[in-house]
């Protein structure tokens, strides 16, 4: 069964590696770990984001990112899970310009970019035996093209990402790490950029409550020949979520890498059985 689930979805998702990938605003969310670790079998999370200093770096622009319709689907058989994910609506309002626009880019009538986020799809397939206090995930899939060009904000094309990663638990301690490949597109012909992609996290539960604190983002293999709109993400989040079979989370974000965000917020609730 594990053997029949893994293949289909390999088959699904491996063609992406010969697309090339999109330059990406915001990095990749981490592995969807709860329904593994809690055996849930499905959960929807909804939420929104407002997101400042942030840069865009085809635009040329820094300013405030809202991201409205944030939501997750994860749906799990077995040791295989499903998900769907992504953002419906971006609104970018310009504050300060770095650098000209790229090339294609339009500037936007009261300076505010909107747009479409990006949309993912993905697999996770448990590796460890069921009875194993240390979960082991392997978590492969899209991001697929919804956004378009002209605001800036994001590339209309497909990328294809890959990480490996642990969770484990100790007393009313957690932790989960993950790390893979990310084929990132650029606006450049015939070229495409390869990043390492990360993301780690601890917690501690008190009853109903869990604070958190998680550090994710991305890092390019070119040293400072960075080709514009694949450069290093990274931002801390420090979180606190009240959790039962519906649950509400709170993160407060800050960034360390140039093109990621000075501070911002986001908020999400959803449903777990």
């Amino acid at each position: 069964m594990l053997r029949r689930a893994v293949a289909g979805a390999l088959i699904i998702f491996i063609p992406a590696f010969a697309t090339p990938a999109g330059a990406q605003l915001r990095p990749l969310e981490p592995i969807p770990w709860t329904v593994f670790e809690r055996n849930h079998v499905i959960e929807y999370e909804v939420g929104a984001s407002r997101i400042f200093g942030q840069r865009a770096s085809l635009a040329g622009t820094s300013g405030t990112l809202t991201e409205l319709g944030n939501f997750l689907l994860t749906w799990r058989t077995g040791r295989v899970a499903l998900e769907a994910a992504g953002t419906l609506a971006r609104v970018f309002r310009d504050r300060s310009r770095f650098a000209d626009a790229y090339a294609g880019v339009e500037s936007p009538s009261n300076n505010r970019r909107r747009d479409a986020g990006d949309y993912r799809v993905s697999t996770a397939v448990r590796l460890t035996p069921l009875e194993y206090p240390l979960i082991g995930v392997l978590r492969f899939g899209t991001r697929l093209p919804t956004t378009t060009d002209f605001p800036g904000l994001d590339r209309n094309a497909t990328d294809f990402f890959a990480t490996v990663g642990g969770s484990g638990r100790h007393g009313p301690f957690s932790a989960q790490a993950e790390g893979g490949l990310g084929i990132n597109g650029t606006r450049e012909k015939f070229q495409q950029q390869n990043v390492f992609v990360y993301a780690a996290r601890v917690g501690a539960t008190a009853g109903s409550w869990m604070p958190t604190i998680a550090a994710l983002g991305q890092i390019n293999n070119n040293g400072k020949n960075v080709i514009r709109g694949v450069e290093n993400l990274g931002e801390v989040r420090l979180g606190i979520r009240y959790s039962r079979t519906f649950w509400l989370q709170m993160e407060g974000i800050r960034g360390y890498s140039t093109f990621s965000p000075s501070n911002g917020i986001l908020i999400s609730a959803g449903y777990s059985r």
